[in-house]
């Protein structure tokens, strides 16, 4: 039987970027995303409910949505799910089902520079993950 595990997400960041750096020095964040629907009931009522989700993001791709991101923006995920377990310092088990993300696109419509705000003109606005030699847009850093 084949196995898939792909996710595509866009929704707005719920707070501002951290970045981190993994155990082997590798650059790392783990962006939290709200995601809305919006739907009608059967007699006729809008509701709109949220879910948030938590993405992991790798190595230059986490240091261009640092730089690039803020709370509030609007971005496109694709990437797939991970399920992860650890003991915290209390030896309390903790799970997590998150997202990592392979490709993260930024969706926020490009600042005018006479504003005076900072603008993402010469980055791409796409940022693909994984091996630097793979076929995508890659940033220049």
């Amino acid at each position: 039987m084949a196995n898939l595990n792909r996710v595509f997400l866009m929704g707005n960041l719920t707070r501002d970027v951290e970045l981190n750096h993994g155990k082997n020095g590798q650059p790392v964040t783990n962006i939290r995303m709200a995601i809305n629907r919006v739907y009608t009931t059967q007699s006729g009522e809008k509701k709109e409910e949220v879910c948030f989700v938590t993405v992991v993001v790798w190595g230059k791709q986490a240091e261009a949505c640092h730089t690039y991101l803020k709370k509030g923006s609007t971005i496109f995920v694709e990437g797939r799910l991970q399920y992860r377990t650890w003991e915290d310092q209390q030896g309390v088990k903790k799970n997590v089902l998150e997202v990592v993300a392979d490709r993260v696109q930024f969706l926020d419509k490009k600042k005018k520079a006479d504003e005076g705000a900072e603008t993402i003109d010469d980055v791409s606005p796409e940022i693909s993950g994984g091996d630097e030699s793979s076929s995508g847009s890659q940033v220049p850093f």
